[in-house]
């Protein structure tokens, strides 16, 4: 099984976070009954979140269907999807966030996935390749946005708009198979990052798992 560098900044991320959020009483500036409310109502939201994360990270693995040999060829070949935005690593900058600010990020690369899963899938299917994987993920991270979205109405602060990036044409079944294997690599550290940081926010906000 092959490991992805990434992949392990990201669980060392999920396991601060546990340890900085139980160490950390609840903000001042959740004290009123007005968000005492706003916490009551994000815990569910987050709840399902965590759910469509987990199916998003089972869903990752099967993006390229490749054996470990067809892997490895496929992974030596150039990266070009710049578009697909990269994670914070950084301990610090992590357990710094607001929840506002982490509901805004998370909604961010939700979309930002969204789309370039729609783009894989259509791909795909154009040079006559599976596609339910791609679909499935596309159908999560849908969810995900549907759920941040209403997360940060809740709390009245401004959902992003990001600009659609311009991605390449998919032209032969060999590129579809290396887009594949480079979505499937962003998207497995993506969705452990994504959890940590939901699971994060629950803390913060005393929601129960």
């Amino acid at each position: 099984m092959r490991i992805i560098p990434d992949s392990i900044s990201c669980l060392v991320l999920l396991l601060l976070s546990e340890l900085i959020g139980r160490s950390l009483s609840r903000p001042a500036h959740y004290s009123s009954t007005r968000s005492h409310t706003h916490n009551h109502a994000l815990c569910p939201l987050l709840g399902s979140m965590v759910l469509h994360v987990d199916r998003l990270m089972n869903l990752s693995r099967k993006l390229h269907e490749l054996t470990d040999e067809e892997l490895n060829l496929i992974s030596a070949s150039d990266h070009r999807l710049d578009s697909l935005l990269e994670i914070p690593h950084s301990a610090a900058a992590f357990s710094s966030l607001k929840v506002n600010e982490s509901l805004s990020l998370l909604y961010s690369f939700s979309d930002s996935y969204r789309f370039h899963m729609n783009w894989l899938k259509t791909g795909r299917g154009n040079v006559s390749l599976p596609t339910q994987p791609a679909e499935g993920a596309s159908r999560h991270l849908q969810h995900l946005t549907h759920l941040l979205n209403s997360s940060l109405n809740q709390l009245q602060e401004e959902v992003p708009q990001a600009s659609l990036p311009s991605l390449p044409v998919v032209s032969s079944a060999f590129e579809a198979l290396r887009f594949s294997v480079e979505v499937s690599e962003k998207l497995q550290p993506l969705s452990i990052w994504m959890k940590s940081s939901i699971r994060f926010i629950q803390t913060r906000l005393g929601c129960r798992r």
